[in-house]
């Protein structure tokens, strides 16, 4: 434990044993001040285990602190900060006072001493409220301001410790700590800008914050350090470049003020360690989230560097590369490039993996996105092995349930395709569709019926008899399940049931309303539907209804930007009008459903 320790000890044997050589320092030592020495010496020669965080240890350093003589003051925060290097724990507020108390000396060592201290201790939870509560950021900002730089390194290490905590983050950048951050970035000196990187990485966690940065420069000096020779400095700059573009605010800005962020990110993505391989790729997922960035990845390369992480071994590389392909699957112009790029048959073999769920959805996505074009030709899914992979990932047992929705929902596009929809009905697919409808997930549930009324919504007569297969064998039972749920627990699954029958009316009338006509549960249910009155407490969305396809006009193109980074802000807006405009539609289906099947010809 060393200087800070011996300086006390030091001065006290001088004053002792060599008497007039140091009568220099006697008159500058009030009596508090000499007890104050006396008693640490004491305390350290008898017991090296003491705790100096309370108690009469902590009452002797406090003395010294609140001290007008320099060296003692040095003392006191060198004991603080060398203490605080082993012995980090939670402490007081008395603990933190002359630590704070120091942080204004009017020496520098002092303050760097003072500020080392509070950075150590900052590193507990519950330490990092208490300093922010004690006054410690106003301090630490002036820090921040010094030309010293171990004044700033200690300072903003601080700071980055603060802003770890969700509490803190506000405080933080309404201290005016945001501009000196930001300025920090740009020091020569390594350490102070690996500091000051982290301190803006931890402040990028929430939206407003996020818009605060943008409108204190952060994106340039983010932008530039890219550059970084210092590994964990360049991987703070792409995680908080990251975390900006997860907002359209921030992407905009990043789209202004970054013209090579997309062609600097490929060539670091190809350059770097796994690590920061894989955080650039969540960042071009994340850029990928615009129209314009979609584009301008596939334009400057993307697809390429992207092969090798999607063959990677480790598994962060092939997460991330598959999440960024997912979102640049959404623009239709892409869907040529990802093919001809040799990507597909990549994704097809992550469809099965089983033990990586996350992966799992983001390829089936992507395979998803890209077979939404109905206009192109989709030999190639079917070259790749498509179906194989599709059926053998739904016959596995215990699939996730995530995993499972982005099935039903990629096989709700592929049954409006021209090339796709007849291997769903040849192949026994639909068989286990129906099962899915009974899987007690809502969303699977109703994306599978989306799939299974888009199957036989195109009018092809072998899919409504294959699926009129299966009305004793599981699919009538599971409609009937879905139109009788609660209300409440309805969501939209009720609307997708009423869709299938629809379907199935549409394409084999006479059989269908024979079937219906002498099912009288299915039919009531169906009755109470059209019969009862709309309610705002109603949980049918106008969601369900935007991707009902042929009835309501949808579009077959799912919007899928996957932009699940930092603390992503979703918002849900509930109108209560009393007469929500889906719960009518769905109202009025039930109702056209009845009369159809009443209908005497």
């Amino acid at each position: 434990m060393g200087s800070g320790l011996s300086a006390i000890s030091c001065c006290q044997r001088r004053t002792e044993a060599e008497g007039p050589s140091c009568t220099e320092y006697q008159p500058l030592l009030a009596d508090r001040e000499r007890q104050a020495v006396a008693t640490l010496v004491k305390l350290f020669e008898n017991d090296t285990r003491i705790s100096f965080y309370e108690g009469e240890p902590l009452r002797a350093l406090t003395v010294l602190a609140r001290s007008d003589v320099h060296h003692l003051q040095l003392s006191a925060a060198t004991a603080f900060s060398e203490i605080s290097e082993f012995d980090v724990r939670a402490v007081t507020r008395e603990a933190l006072a002359p630590i704070l108390y120091l942080l204004q000396s009017m020496y520098a060592d002092v303050q760097q001493g003072a500020s080392s201290a509070l950075g150590n201790l900052a590193g507990v939870s519950e330490n990092k409220r208490l300093i922010v509560e004690l006054g410690g950021l106003e301090l630490l900002v002036r820090q921040m301001l010094s030309p010293s730089t171990d004044a700033q390194i200690n300072s903003v290490g601080c700071i980055t410790n603060l802003a770890a905590d969700e509490e803190n983050k506000l405080a933080i950048a309404r201290s005016g700590a945001l501009v000196p951050l930001v300025r920090l970035g740009r020091s020569r000196d390594m350490r102070v800008q690996r500091n000051a990187t982290g301190a803006l990485l931890n402040m990028t966690h929430r939206a407003e914050l996020r818009q605060m940065l943008v409108a204190a420069g952060a994106v340039t000096v983010l932008g530039e350090l890219l550059q970084a020779k210092d590994e964990e400095t360049l991987y703070y700059a792409i995680t908080a470049l990251s975390n900006i573009a997860v907002d359209s605010d921030g992407r905009d800005a990043l789209w202004k003020a970054q013209a090579g962020l997309v062609a600097e990110l490929l060539h670091i993505m190809q350059t770097r360690k796994i690590k920061v391989q894989a955080q650039v790729a969540l960042t071009l997922r994340n850029l990928a989230s615009d129209a314009r960035y979609q584009l301008a990845i596939v334009q400057h390369g993307g697809l390429d560097a992207l092969l090798p992480l999607l063959q990677s071994s480790y598994t962060a590389l092939v997460v991330s590369a598959a999440a960024c392909l997912r979102n640049l699957s959404i623009h239709a112009d892409n869907e040529d490039p990802i093919i001809c790029a040799g990507l597909l048959p990549e994704l097809m073999d992550l469809v099965p993996q089983a033990d990586q769920p996350e992966l799992q959805c983001h390829a089936i996505a992507t395979i998803r996105n890209l077979a939404a074009n109905n206009g192109s030709d989709k030999q190639a899914f079917l070259d790749a092995g498509l179906f194989d992979r599709f059926q053998m990932t739904l016959e596995v047992k215990g699939v996730q349930p995530q995993v499972l929705c982005e099935l039903a929902a990629a096989f709700s596009v592929f049954a409006l395709n021209d090339q796709l929809w007849r291997p769903i009905v040849e192949l026994g697919i639909c068989r286990l569709l129906v099962q899915l409808l009974r899987c007690g997930h809502m969303d699977t549930e109703y994306n599978t019926c989306l799939a299974l009324g888009s199957l036989v919504g195109k009018g092809h007569p072998e899919a409504a008899e294959e699926l009129m297969r299966f009305w004793p064998r599981g699919l009538r039972k599971a409609l009937l399940q879905a139109l009788t749920l609660p209300e409440y627990a309805a969501s939209n699954v009720r609307p997708g049931a009423l869709w299938v029958i629809m379907a199935l009316l549409n394409s084999r009338p006479a059989v269908v309303r024979k079937t219906l006509r002498s099912d009288a549960p299915i039919l009531t249910a169906i009755e109470s539907i059209g019969g009862s009155r709309v309610s705002s407490s109603s949980t049918c969305t106008s969601a369900s209804w935007g991707l009902l396809p042929s009835i309501f006009g949808a579009s077959t193109k799912p919007e899928d930007p996957d932009e699940s980074t930092l603390n992503a802000d979703n918002e849900t807006a509930v109108v209560d009008d009393g007469f929500a405009p889906e719960v009518q539609r769905m109202h009025s289906l039930a109702r056209q459903i009845v009369a159809l099947v009443q209908d005497s010809d």
